[in-house]
């Protein structure tokens, strides 16, 4: 029987490892820069997480969650995002008690939502997030921006756009919710169902509805920095003045809401290319609500999370290649049977000094041995013969230069070190 991978779903082989463990080692590298400690949170979480956390009005708990019932009957569900997770994590744990705060935390790892697949959107895709929980300084906030900044010029990525918005406070979203339900009300029914369903809930989920973006209404929405308290106002002025200051460019966009329920103040996307489009590569922002609706202490909250497949994306559609091919310390090529028999504890040996090695296993031939070795980009060979055996001393031949020397087992090691070095 032949079984297929899920639809949706990707193997990343071994030729291509190599370009996803460089992203999460930049990623792990930049966050250290700013001092941002890893977190790991379970892959499956209470559906209750999400439905309190993410928003029940928004897509992804209507429509795209995996959830299933345990064998204790208790509903779960594969986490679609990271940022409620963490916060579960921080509020379960009692962070908040930390001397240090904000606290400063980032994750890489799978999600998963049941969406339509398409290019750069798959139902098992991989995040790359960081969320600080705290403080209510407007320097966090471009802290936070300028790490997602940071990553991607490191990882090489130039065509860049930064979008930034501000969704204000409880005061200013609830004016701003008022205006639009007092704007879409007489053509609702014009619209989608699930937009007819956000109208009291949520109206401002309409403005992100993928059916119904074009409707002319959209276009002529109340905007929410009409309805900015003053302390709002002040607030976003500070995140764009410290970014200014940064150097850091941006345009703003009052139509950017963000999908999630949870974001408040500063939100902010950025954009890059994707195949010759321009595509949304990070979301994130301000959720100053979020630690207290999950249970605990009211707390200031931000952060953003990107998809590695839509960087992906990114990086081959400016012509980026990541693909530094993995190279081998030494391959030991063995000519007849004694040989054969030696290479194993060699190679252990070898591999215990801490060298990357390896050895033919198929009884091939000795030029297709060198030609693995070729293919595995060793540095060096080590063949060995009946001679080498009786002269208790290897012939090591440096791949680069096609110089030989005859080294002794026993100095084998610490020869290949000191040239590798």
């Amino acid at each position: 029987m032949f079984i297929q991978i899920p639809r949706g779903t990707y193997d990343v082989l071994p030729e291509d490892s190599s370009i996803w463990q460089r992203i999460e080692e930049t990623a792990r590298k930049v966050c250290a820069l700013f001092n941002y400690k890893e977190i790991r949170t379970p892959l499956f979480e209470s559906t209750h997480l999400f439905q309190r956390g993410v928003g029940d009005t928004t897509d992804i708990v209507q429509k795209e969650m995996y959830n299933f019932k345990d064998r204790g009957g208790r509903d779960l569900t594969l986490r679609p995002e990271g940022t409620a997770s963490v916060v579960r994590a921080y509020v379960e744990h009692k962070l908040f008690g930390l001397p240090d705060q904000p606290v400063k935390l980032y994750y890489i790892g799978p999600m998963f939502r049941y969406e339509r697949p398409q290019s750069g959107r798959t139902r098992q895709f991989t995040q790359f997030g960081v969320e600080a929980l705290g403080s209510k300084d407007p320097s966090i906030d471009a802290e936070v921006i300028a790490l997602a900044m940071t990553f991607y010029r490191t990882i090489g990525l130039k065509k860049l756009k930064l979008v930034l918005n501000s969704l204000g406070d409880p005061e200013s979203r609830a004016a701003h919710r008022r205006a639009l339900i007092d704007h879409f009300k007489p053509s609702i029914n014009e619209f989608c169902e699930d937009c007819r369903n956000r109208l009291e809930k949520n109206p401002l989920r309409i403005l992100d509805c993928k059916k119904d973006h074009d409707h002319p209404l959209m276009a002529t929405a109340p905007s929410i920095i009409d309805f900015l308290t003053e302390d709002s106002r002040d607030y976003f002025e500070k995140v764009k003045a410290i970014l200014d200051e940064m150097g850091i460019a941006y345009e703003l966009d009052p139509t950017l809401v963000r999908g999630l329920d949870y974001y408040n103040h500063t939100t902010f996307e950025i954009m890059g290319s994707s195949k010759g489009a321009i595509s949304t590569l990070t979301g994130g922002g301000r959720y100053n609500g979020l630690v207290s609706e999950l249970g605990g202490p009211e707390t200031p909250g931000v952060g953003f999370a990107l998809s590695i497949e839509r960087l992906l994306l990114a990086l081959e559609a400016e012509g980026i290649s990541l693909n530094n091919e993995a190279s081998l310390d030494c391959f030991i090529t063995a000519i007849g049977e004694k040989a054969r028999q030696k290479t194993p504890v060699l190679l252990h040996k070898l591999r215990e000094a801490g060298l990357s090695a390896d050895k033919d296993y198929m009884d091939r031939k000795v030029k297709a041995q060198f030609r693995q070795a070729d293919r595995d980009h060793a540095k060096f060979v080590v063949v060995i013969g009946d001679e080498e055996l009786a002269g208790d001393a290897a012939n090591v031949k440096n791949m680069a230069d096609g110089s030989q020397e005859e080294i002794a087992f026993s100095a084998l090691a610490d020869y290949l070190k000191s040239k590798i070095k």
